[in-house]
């Protein structure tokens, strides 16, 4: 955690009064986890040693019935400090268990964290300064993807560069405050969590992006504050990569059909490469000459980007070892993400008429 840690150094002068203490907000972190046991305790560590009042801060961590060791290690945390509490999650999923914990919390401040995330000790404090100064309805930070081995070290770079995820300011980094469409790990104020109501428990994924999004909606605002610091421990492997960022596209459609103004041209490229890929090899058995000419277009430049990409991200003694799987990361980062959102397009193509039928209602 040296990379994300904050110095809590106050002089006598700067010790918060009893008074002061009582007039800060409460903050009720709500954790959402299913099968967490590699990282859950160092999440939980990170949030219990944070340098706000233990007594105006709680912890509920909504299980979604894990199947590994889990619940256990949160039931030992639980036992040791009073501001954790465990919470069935029966329907495992990451909408149901925020909604869970919503409603057993308390707080006037309501932060959204994962399970395998780490924070800087002043999330808390900073998070609740930022939202008491009136600046936004929510605020959220950038985040430093990280990995454990050479794979999880390159899939955590190409998630945080522009190329891998376009420009989406949590993913990449900001030097400076500002509005966004959405934040990761948001704190947000509980009066407008309750104008916008509870996540939608139809998303598997995105549930978050389509809250912010309808946020938006309601006028409220959303800041991103690079003094708000956390760490994201990545997938560890190609088809783990695959799998999460397939989900993503894959459940994005929904988000497009409930906030189509929300969207952004970054969110539509990869599909748009996909298909320009199917059309050309379609292309090719129709028209082989034209199908050749306009694969080894499409695929050539995107391979020579590709390549020039990683070696630029993989330059210096130290990251030259993680070129080969960065090369990797990215055409499984594009191709899944684009693959989903066609699967999904073919799967919830019945919701327009839904969707439609029910606003005109």
């Amino acid at each position: 955690m040296s990379s994300i840690e904050t110095p809590s150094v106050r002089t006598v002068e700067e010790t918060p009064s009893k008074r002061e203490i009582l007039e800060l907000p409460f903050v009720s972190i709500i954790m959402p986890v299913r099968n967490e046991e590699r990282g859950i305790s160092r999440a939980l560590n990170c949030l219990l040693a944070q340098d706000y009042p233990r007594d105006r801060m709680e912890v509920l961590v909504a299980d979604g019935m894990s199947t590994d060791g889990t619940r256990g290690m949160v039931s030992v945390a639980a036992a040791r400090d009073s501001r954790i509490r465990l919470l069935d999650n029966r329907r495992g999923i990451m909408a149901s268990g925020f909604n869970l914990g919503l409603k057993a919390s308390t707080g006037d401040i309501i932060i959204m964290m994962g399970g395998h995330t780490e924070v800087a000790s002043d999330y808390v404090r900073t998070s609740a300064a930022l939202l008491q100064k009136g600046l936004a309805d929510c605020v959220g930070g950038p985040i430093n993807t990280v990995g454990e081995t050479n794979v999880a070290r390159a899939i955590s770079l190409a998630m945080s560069s522009r190329f891998g995820v376009g420009g989406s300011a949590f993913r990449v980094g900001c030097r400076e405050r500002k509005y966004v469409d959405t934040v990761a790990y948001g704190a947000y104020t509980r009066s407008i969590m309750e104008r916008a109501g509870p996540l939608d428990e139809e998303f598997v994924r995105g549930q978050d992006d389509e809250f912010n999004y309808r946020l938006r909606k309601l006028g409220a605002k959303i800041l991103i504050a690079p003094e708000l610091r956390s760490r994201y421990t990545s997938r560890s492997s190609i088809p783990s990569l695959w799998r999460q960022y397939f989900q993503y596209g894959y459940w994005k459609v929904c988000v497009l059909q409930k906030h189509p103004r929300q969207m952004q041209v970054r969110q539509f490229v990869p599909v748009v490469f996909v298909c320009s890929l199917l059309v050309s090899l379609i292309l090719a058995v129709v028209h082989p000459a034209m199908g050749s000419r306009m694969t080894l277009l499409v695929g050539g430049s995107y391979l020579l980007t590709t390549l020039l990409v990683s070696t630029a991200l993989a330059c210096g003694r130290e990251r030259w070892r993680l070129a080969p799987a960065l090369a990797m990361s990215f055409p499984v980062l594009h191709f899944s993400y684009g693959a989903g959102f066609l699967v999904g397009l073919a799967k919830f193509c019945t919701r327009w008429r839904r969707l439609r039928e029910g606003a005109g209602g």
